[in-house]
Order: C-alpha cells, then sequence, then structure tokens
C-alpha cells in the first residue's frame, strides 16, 4: 500500500521521528521499517539494564556488531562496532546515559552553517522530549515521552570512584544536562522504573493507528521519479523478491551513521567514481556522503580487586546476580537496574579549554574489549574519552547490495593531536585511579601499570583503545555545496528525501549521542509537519 511518509530505520532519530510525526498528523498514513526484529521492547536482555552485558559484546539478533577496517594507529587491529539492531536501534542496547553535549557544541554547528540549530534553538526539543522524574525546569522537561532518571542502584565502587575524582580535584556534579557540563558524577538514565526506556518504548510503546511498523525487512535503496524520491525498495526477512513501497510525500532515512550513507550510495547518491566502480548508477555525485565520519575514541584502564562489591564471573558475583533476581521482579530495584556505566564526567585537559575536551565513563565492572574478554574475576573499569577528536573516516560500500555490510575505517588517531589529548587523558584518569578512594580497595591492572612511560602507555593505547560507540557526521549538515544535508535536513540535489538521525551530525558532539538522535528526530517531525 501507498504511504505519504516512509522512514527507513528504528532507531533513536527514526523512532522520535514516527512516534511524533504520526501523533502531529494524524491524517498521515506513515511507515516505520526495520532491518531487525520487533521484539526488543519484550526481550528481557533489552528490558533489564543489566542484561548490556550481554547485548554489547556479540552480534546477534539485536546487534549488528559490526569490525572496521584494520586501524593502522591501533597496531592494524580491527575495531569494534556494535550497533543496535531491531526496533529501538543502538537505544536498545547501549547503556541508558542520557547526556547532550554542551551547549557551545551546537553554537558551533550554526557557525559551520547549520541555521536553527544552535543551543537556543535546539533546548526545547531536549525539553519537549524529555520526562526527567526530577521535574521540570529551565533544563529539564517533565511531560516528554522519553523516560530520565536517576540509578536506583549505586555500586559501592561506583561510590568510590566519585570519592577519589573529587580527592584528585575534579568538582562534583549532579546534573551533566544542566547550567554545567564540567564535573564528576552519577549519570542520568533513560529508564523507567528500573526498566530500560529505549527510542521505541518512548515513543512506539502506544503507536497511533496511523502509524505502520514494517519489521524484518531490509531496505536495499530509495527508488525515485525523476528527481524526486518516490519510495524505497525492499526484501521481507532479507530475501525472496524485492517489493517496492510508495512514498507519496517524503523518504526519511534514519539508518544510522553506517546505514544511511550506505543506503544512499546504493541508491545511486554519493561518490560518482566510486558508485561507477561498482555499477552502480549515479544519480546524484555526492562526495562528501560516508566521509566525516567522527567518534569518541576511548582507552580504558581495567583493575582487578579482591572485592566481590563489582560485578564479576565468580560464584560470589553469580550468587548476587541470583539473589538480585526477585527485588527486580518485585519493585524494578536493584543490582539488575545497574547500566554499568553507573558514573563518570566531563573535564578538561587544561585551563585553556572553553569547556571539557574529555569524557569518563566508570564501570563497575571489568570491561575487556567490549566485554568480550570475560575474566572470572571482580573489577572495575575507567573509561577516557576524546569529546571533539580531529581524526576523520569513511563509511564506503563493499558491494552494491546494501545487505553487505559497509566498509567503516574511522581512522582513529590518524591527527596526532587525537594521541597527544587521550594520553594526557589517561594520565588525569591515573590521578582517579591513585586517589585514597580507590587506591585503598587494592588490586592489580590488567594491561597497564603505574610506572608506565609516556611511551609504554602510547603503546598501551595502539594496544587496546577503541570506540565508545558514538559515530556520527557521516552525511554532514551545513549550508555549503558539498554538506549533505541542508539545515532542514533535505539532501542535497534530490526532491522529497531527507536524514534523520547521527550522520547529519556536522562536529563531534562533546557527550553520548543517544539523546541528539532523540532530538534530531523530534526537529525532523516538526519539519515535515509545518511544510
Amino acid at each position: 500500500m501507498p504511504y505519504d511518509y516512509v522512514i527507513v530505520g528504528g532507531g533513536s532519530g527514526g523512532c522520535a521521528l514516527a512516534g511524533r510525526l504520526a501523533r502531529r498528523d494524524p491524517g498521515a498514513a506513515i511507515a516505520l521499517i526495520e532491518a531487525g526484529p520487533a521484539t526488543t521492547a519484550r526481550s528481557p536482555r533489552v528490558n533489564i539494564p543489566l542484561g548490556i552485558g550481554a547485548l554489547v559484546p556479540f552480534g546477534g539478533a539485536y546487534n549488528y556488531g559490526y569490525l572496521t577496517a584494520p586501524q593502522p594507529a591501533l597496531a592494524g587491529r580491527r575495531g569494534y562496532q556494535p550497533r543496535g539492531r531491531g526496533v529501538g536501534g543502538s537505544s536498545a542496547i547501549n547503556a541508558m546515559i542520557y547526556t547532550r553535549g554542551h551547549p557551545l557544541d551546537y553554537d558551533d554547528w550554526a557557525r559551520l552553517g547549520c541555521t536553527g540549530w544552535a543551543w537556543a534553538d535546539v533546548l526545547p526539543y531536549f525539553v519537549r522530549a524529555e520526562n526527567n522524574e526530577r521535574g521540570a525546569s529551565a533544563w529539564h522537561g517533565a511531560d516528554g515521552p522519553l523516560a530520565v532518571s536517576d540509578l536506583r542502584f549505586r555500586n559501592p565502587f561506583s561510590i568510590r570512584f566519585v570519592q577519589a575524582a573529587i580527592e584528585a580535584g575534579f568538582s562534583a556534579n549532579d546534573d551533566f544536562n544542566g547550567p554545567r557540563q564540567e564535573g564528576v558524577g552519577f549519570y542520568q538514565v533513560t529508564q523507567r522504573n528500573g526498566r530500560r526506556c529505549s527510542a521505541a518504548r518512548a515513543y512506539l510503546s502506544e503507536p497511533p493507528p496511523n502509524l505502520h511498523l514494517i519489521t524484518s525487512a531490509q531496505v536495499l535503496r530509495v527508488t525515485f521519479d525523476g528527481a524526486r524520491a518516490s519510495g524505497v525498495e525492499l526484501t521481507r526477512g532479507g530475501q525472496g523478491a524485492p517489493e517496492k513501497i510508495e512514498a507519496r510525500a517524503e523518504v526519511i532515512l534514519a539508518a544510522g551513521a553506517f546505514g544511511t550513507p550506505q543506503l544512499l550510495m546504493c541508491s545511486g547518491i554519493g561518490p560518482a567514481a566510486a558508485l561507477a566502480a561498482l555499477g552502480i548508477a549515479v544519480r546524484q555525485d555526492a562526495p562528501e556522503v560516508g566521509r566525516n565520519l567522527a567518534d569518541h575514541i576511548d582507552f580504558t584502564f581495567n583493575k582487578r580487586v579482591s572485592s566481590a562489591d563489582p560485578i564479576g564471573w565468580t560464584p560470589r558475583g553469580l550468587a548476587r546476580l541470583t539473589a538480585a533476581i526477585a527485588p527486580y521482579r518485585r519493585s524494578g530495584r536493584g543490582l539488575l537496574t545497574s547500566n554499568v556505566a553507573e558514573a563518570g564526567g566531563f573535564i578538561k585537559t587544561g585551563p585553556a579549554q572553553d569547556r571539557p575536551d574529555l569524557q569518563l565513563h566508570f564501570c563497575a565492572a571489568l570491561v575487556d574489549a567490549h566485554g568480550r574478554h570475560w575474566h572470572w574475576a571482580h573489577g572495575y573499569a575507567l573509561h577516557v574519552c576524546v569529546l571533539r577528536p580531529e581524526s576523520r573516516g569513511a563509511v564506503t560500500l563493499a558491494g552494491s547490495d546494501a545487505r553487505v555490510p559497509p566498509v567503516i575505517d574511522p581512522r582513529f588517531l590518524s591527527a596526532p593531536r587525537d594521541l597527544e589529548r587521550l594520553l594526557q587523558g589517561a594520565r588525569l584518569a591515573r590521578r582517579i585511579l591513585d586517589a585514597p578512594a580507590l587506591a585503598e580497595a587494592g588490586g592489580r591492572e590488567l594491561y597497564t601499570s603505574p610506572e608506565q612511560t609516556d611511551a609504554q602507555l602510547r603503546q598501551a593505547i595502539a594496544e587496546h583503545a577503541d570506540t565508545i560507540y558514538h559515530p556520527m557526521g557521516t552525511c554532514r549538515m551545513g549550508s555549503d555545496a558539498g554538506a549533505v544535508v541542508d539545515p532542514q535536513l533535505r539532501v542535497r540535489g534530490i526532491a522529497k528525501l531527507r536524514v534523520a538521525d547521527a550522520s547529519v551530525i556536522p562536529a563531534p558532539i562533546g557527550g553520548n549521542t543517544n539523546a541528539p538522535a532523540i532530538m534530531i528526530g523530534e526537529r525532523a517531525a516538526d519539519f515535515l509537519a509545518g511544510e
């Protein structure tokens, strides 16, 4: 059947767009197409926050589990890129941390030509989306669909981390989305009553009758009527004869920083020479499609401890997990509500910075190689990432079939200043590890030591650093001719085609990207409803 709007991708941006637009325009027929399953909101692994430990490390039904191209600056290793698969997208497998980035980041967007995307423009959309249990204020909303709450469980070692960071000279902050981002403390999370509130649960738990969800359907390409997007071609279950879905008004791509540029290129919109070499008919020569890939490069200190307080795979740890089931079922409280990355903060490499340029994530568990290397022990992990890396990578095609994973090359640390900033961040994290509140717990580090020289720490970074899961920028927004989309998210050169996900982000955000992706979806809904 034909629809007015066809939205491709049921992740954070797609769910926010679909849910908001369907309610804003009840007379419009809307299709939301997702390659993964519809069952994410019913899966215990998704609903139970601590289930993140079974979602991020492994590919499968809910996680694409991509690998990058070999990274020269990371000892030739292939990086790991977990991405959500299914309704809710990466908001169904992430650590549920709710951060927006720094206000100056969005003012930078406006200076880069993204008219209407300054902080004063986007803050109302963050507020509109949010249902914060602390209540409404100038900085927060309490009536939106996205539940934001304080953690119901705080691991004793997360409390130790916050105290250690204060002892190391960093200021306390109980709201990273308030008047000041800088400081350390506990993250607020996208949870409701101790259960994950993914974008699907927030926006689609009671879908309006004009919204039709099509799942387990792989979109192969956008279809066209002349220079106008007219719909999409897809296969059900990833196989069988392709079928066409017609869009009378617009097609909106929200398949994420990897999937959206891949679909554009498979549809003939991208670097002309590269498309022609794969036998793809060029519809629009758009050299920047897939370029400008930015991601937060992250280094982790892992430390084993004798205490059984951190989450761990030991008899004592498993007994604690078993004992946590009853209180969780009864009241949605206890250990199972932990997002593991309970605490963290935003800090500066030096006083000359006008905003924090590093982010900390403290995990009350060992997190070795994204949790894919298990240790039969208890311990904790302190992550430090560079918030505004200068390195830029690309997403390119491995073939003309959208069912084949794209080639993901972040080119981590290709800009020398990124390595130096990460090294500075590691030294600041070391100060926290050495502060009394953590040092008195003792323990042994897995791959690092307090005596490491800068050269040895650079080698450890090369051998262990990787993404903290925030890819963005591959369909850059801007007002210049090279931008992939304009400030109304319209694809340049093609009528009735837009993008509404983190791929439009023109410059890295200083924080986690789930809330910004939802904000982008909210804004896209207003653009469409207004037109």
